[in-house]
């Protein structure tokens, strides 16, 4: 049982007066007053007053005296119980007494996370300012209970609401702008001033509807939002600030990581009258692959692709390659870091993913021949630069000895969103089946499953942590190897030189009981014996 005291006491007053029974004034000549507390005649009534609770804990490591206290009950067994509960956990180590919040304590965390990469911690930076401090941080971490997290959730769900119906509405300018635009082209010279007007009216709507967010918050992101507070939450139980993680409650949406699905031509033509992908992560057929090979062979970036097609790295794994780290006597190339980016779109060299992203990967003999014509190339570029350099110095800055296999005509390492963006560009001018860039890498995984390298090959290739990781991914990624599944079990059945069909389509049979007919390839008159 804890140790203290439960008590009743009330915010009635009563004048305040001196030994000789004169009531005490104050500046402005007017009666002070005194609440009476648990004095008070009338607490003796049941809806009078409220009840309160102190505890005695042990003296702090200071020897300061600590009595938490704690009123607004409206019995004295709801009393009784609080102090009961922060008796017990003040005993389970628990400091009680903490008011620190839920701001101070997340920035605490997070300067103590020293282990994190930057990447990582520039992304819980941004978790913290733009979702949790705006919803839970003026709260103390006492305070804080999964009901509050929740509804930090639900928020971002109602926000996912008016995004939507910006997205309704930029959707809306825009055809609305490029109707204007159309009559305005198509009208009779001279045009009629009104049409560019209102064309020029259209323009001012649309770039105002898509100034509005529109980027819906799915459930993939509010898991990461989960997930880093849930880690943050662990840590404070570790600490004893809290009694258990509230987060781990919490419902959001369920998030499945979205398995590739190939472009197959039934899918092709889907997309082409609709404009829909079936899933987020697509996949070419080598057929598609050799044609935008085909197509690119001439762009600039074409080195690039053409390595992460057949050799699969992630793009920030590409774009960091160093030459320092291509043996090109051998063709071989050392994923030891890549190029990635904060939030204000700064960039810095981190290491792979996972620990086993750190890998040596064969070059194939393409893409080694490709690499020596484009370092002779860089070479010659370079010197162009630094001949306009000289030549213009106002203009053309000196060139950056930056060191990386794929950079700009100055040097400087390309940006990873930047490739992206070209790399959808170009998609979109050539009128091919979306994918995202880093989709290539899954193309390599599918190309070499089709060339017969194992789960365990891919693995190492990829640099994935797992072998299931693999397995799951692209198990069923080609459709060869589920038309070669789906035969497997019907090869292992021996059967009798004919097949089974059912003769419900083209005659009268007993509803209960359909009839099936052995037809011989023969076509002989044993062909109408039915089967039981």
């Amino acid at each position: 049982m804890f140790s203290g005291s439960i008590y009743k006491r009330c915010k009635c007053t009563e004048p305040r007066v001196d030994a000789t029974g004169e009531p005490v004034l104050d500046s402005n000549g007017n009666p002070k007053t005194r609440e009476l507390g648990t004095n008070c005649p009338d607490l003796k009534k049941r809806d009078h007053g409220s009840w309160y609770y102190y505890v005695n804990l042990p003296d702090g490591p200071r020897g300061e005296r600590r009595r938490p206290r704690k009123g607004g009950f409206a019995t004295r067994a709801a009393a009784q119980h609080a102090a009961q509960k922060l008796w017990t956990q003040a005993n389970q180590g628990i400091d009680v007494e903490s008011r620190e919040t839920v701001e101070q304590f997340l920035r605490r965390w997070l300067s103590n996370r020293v282990d994190l990469k930057r990447k990582t911690r520039c992304d819980y930076a941004d978790f913290l300012e733009r979702i949790y401090i705006p919803a839970l941080g003026h709260l103390t971490m006492r305070e804080l209970r999964t009901r509050h997290i929740q509804a930090m959730f639900e928020d971002i769900w109602a926000y996912n609401k008016i995004k939507e119906a910006n997205r309704k509405e930029a959707e809306e300018a825009l055809a609305a702008c490029e109707a204007a635009r159309q009559a305005w082209r198509q009208a009779a010279r001279p045009r009629p001033p009104e049409l560019r007007q209102h064309w020029n009216e259209a323009k001012a709507i649309l770039k105002e509807a898509r100034a509005k967010p529109r980027q819906n918050t799915g459930p993939g992101t509010q898991k990461r939002f989960l997930d880093a507070l849930s880690a943050a939450l662990r840590a404070a139980v570790m600490e004893k600030l809290i009694a258990e993680n509230w987060a781990d409650e919490v419902v959001i949406p369920k998030y499945e990581k979205p398995r590739p699905l190939v472009w197959t031509d039934e899918r092709i033509a889907r997309w082409r009258q609709t404009g829909d992908k079936p899933s987020s992560v697509m996949v070419w057929t080598p057929e598609l692959t050799g044609q935008f090979l085909d197509a690119t062979a001439g762009h600039r970036m074409y080195v690039m692709w053409h390595l992460q097609v057949f050799r699969g790295p992630r793009r920030g794994e590409a774009t960091g390659l160093t030459w320092a780290e291509v043996n090109m006597t051998q063709g071989t190339a050392n994923i030891v870091q890549q190029l990635v980016s904060d939030t204000s779109h700064q960039l810095f060299e981190e290491t792979p993913k996972s620990r086993s992203g750190r890998r040596t990967i064969a070059l194939d003999s393409g893409t080694h021949q490709l690499l020596a014509t484009w370092r002779d190339l860089q070479k010659a570029k370079r010197a162009e630069w630094e001949e306009r350099h000289r030549k213009n110095p106002e203009k053309y800055g000196p060139y950056v000895d930056s060191g990386y296999v794929f950079t700009q005509d100055n040097g400087t390492p390309w940006h990873p969103d930047n490739v992206s963006k070209v790399f959808d560009r170009l998609l979109r001018s050539l009128d091919m089946p979306p994918i995202r860039l880093h989709d290539l890498r899954h193309c390599a995984a599918s190309l070499s499953l089709a060339a017969g390298l194992s789960m365990k090959a891919i693995q190492a290739l990829l640099g994935h942590a797992t072998f299931t990781l693999t397995a799951d991914t692209y198990a069923s990624l080609m459709p060869q190897f589920e038309r070669e599944a789906a035969d497997a079990p019907v090869a292992l059945v021996p059967r009798a030189q004919g097949q089974l069909v059912e003769e419900a389509a083209t005659a009268e049979v007993d509803n209960a009981r359909p009839e099936l007919t052995l037809v011989k390839e023969s076509g002989s008159p044993e062909a109408g014996k039915t089967a039981a």
